[in-house]
């Protein structure tokens, strides 16, 4: 019979609740197979700290944490997100899978240390910024393939989206000298999602499904063709109405908004998940809520580019739920991205305690629902501690002052509305503690690869 490891908690927050005593049992694999509550006698390793199940990061675009604070001088008058993809662009021409590899073994390795426990990779970087050559399919995999390495160095759970970008703007426009990087026809898209997906048959940490980068980016008919042929994806996800500029040039090209045109167009159901959805009417967030289709917000990324404020009380009105991400990831910290959710709702409407139910602990409810939610999109059997799913645990340190003469209500609160990451103490991820006391561990050999990749990126320039 094959060994179990039990882990005893002195409080841990179950789909049901808080509990005192919570024994975890893991098998080797990395699934939980027992959860024993208010247990004082089975023999299990003592974990002093209180166990919340580790929060999924729905959107993240590894390579652009190396440009994280390069973007913070003023660029003239219409200093904007199209303005700052123009660094973005710069920044992608620098990478080669070594560079790739090295950024996002960081960044997952950071992402694990606050709290996230998988992410999905929206991964639109097909070749080289150093290929001159037509991109190869061997490149392409290349691509892919130092982001899945760079997941099994940090430990952490990937859901790998490869995205279809073929178009510069709606109407068919080709892509830019700049966008050739990422684009690819249509079949050259499904032979790289079919090698992928065959590869990734082999590890529970790693999930393959699919990403459309944006209306404006991918034609009608290669959508229709993509869906199509891909009946059976696990998910799919999309950004879509992030600026107003996009927004009005799908109304002038098609006479309907882009999620409007979306839900009309596309058999939108549970496994999509809608990135950002900035500029959406409560009528399209209905028709979403309906569809069973997540929004994956990015608070501290959609603030940084001045994207405007997410109708966050429409789309709870209409049912639907949400999950969130570290996108761009000048923000690597779950609790800040819940906390700015809150924080922009109370704003628009001056009031405090806009999105909980007035019933329960705000901060749980928010981690909560964009775990669960987080974890359908991720196609990943996550987001809860519960028998048949990933040992995905965060410990927070509940000896630390922050946490002084808290209630088991209020532990959560005062996690998510001021806490930091430093509240993280020890992080287990498929049943391997990455984290022990605040300390990765591989973070030594992570951080000499991350900075060998940025010397080569930047060598050219003074930063």
């Amino acid at each position: 019979m094959s060994m179990q490891s039990r882990y005893r908690f002195t409080y841990a927050w179950l789909p049901d609740g808080w509990h005192r005593n919570v024994v975890i049992s893991v098998d080797p694999g990395g699934d939980i197979v027992d959860v024993s509550a208010d247990d004082t006698v089975t023999a299990a390793r003592m974990i002093n700290g209180t166990a919340i199940a580790g929060m999924p990061n729905i959107h993240s675009h590894a390579f652009q944490r190396a440009m994280a604070g390069l973007v913070e001088q003023r660029g003239g008058e219409g200093d904007n997100f199209w303005s700052w993809r123009e660094t973005m662009y710069d920044v992608a021409g620098r990478i080669t899978p070594e560079c790739l590899n090295g950024v996002a073994a960081q960044l997952y390795a950071d992402m694990v240390k606050a709290g996230y426990t998988s992410v999905c990779e929206f991964h639109y970087l097909h070749s080289p910024g150093d290929s001159v050559a037509e991109h190869s399919h061997e490149q392409r995999l290349a691509m892919s393939q130092a982001l899945m390495d760079a997941a099994m160095t940090a430990g952490i759970g990937l859901t790998l989206l490869p995205t279809l970008y073929q178009t510069s703007d709606f109407g068919g426009a080709p892509p830019t000298e700049r966008q050739r990087q990422f684009s690819m026809q249509t079949r050259e898209y499904l032979d790289l999602l079919d090698a992928l997906r065959q590869s990734s048959q082999r590890s529970p940490q790693l999930e393959v499904g699919m990403a459309l980068h944006s209306l404006r980016a991918v034609p009608p008919e290669s959508l229709q063709m993509v869906l199509d042929s891909q009946r059976d994806g696990r998910v799919i996800h999309i950004h879509i109405a992030e600026q107003e500029r996009e927004v009005q040039a799908c109304l002038e090209r098609t006479g309907k908004r882009p999620i409007e045109w979306l839900l009309d167009n596309a058999p939108v159901d549970r496994r999509w998940c809608l990135i950002h959805a900035t500029h959406a009417t409560a009528a399209e967030l209905q028709g979403v809520a309906a569809a069973g289709a997540v929004v994956g917000l990015c608070p501290t990324t959609e603030a940084n580019l001045g994207d405007g404020i997410f109708p966050m009380e429409a789309l709870l009105e209409a049912g639907g739920a949400f999950a969130i991400g570290s996108d761009s990831h000048i923000s690597l910290s779950p609790i800040e991205e819940l906390r700015w959710l809150e924080y922009q709702a109370r704003l628009a409407r001056r009031q405090r305690g806009v999105l909980t139910d007035g019933t329960s602990s705000g901060g749980a409810l928010l981690w909560q629902k964009a775990c669960t939610a987080g974890a359908r999109v991720s196609g990943r059997s996550i987001g809860e501690l519960a028998v048949g799913k990933r040992a995905d645990i965060v410990v927070l340190d509940t000896n630390s002052p922050l946490f002084a003469a808290r209630s088991d209500n209020s532990i959560i609160d005062t996690f998510v509305f001021s806490g930091t990451s430093e509240a993280v103490r020890d992080v287990m991820v498929g049943g391997r503690w990455l984290v022990q006391d605040r300390r990765h561990f591989a973070e030594t050999a992570v951080a000499a690869g991350y900075k060998r990749a940025l010397q080569k990126m930047f060598k050219r320039d003074r930063l």
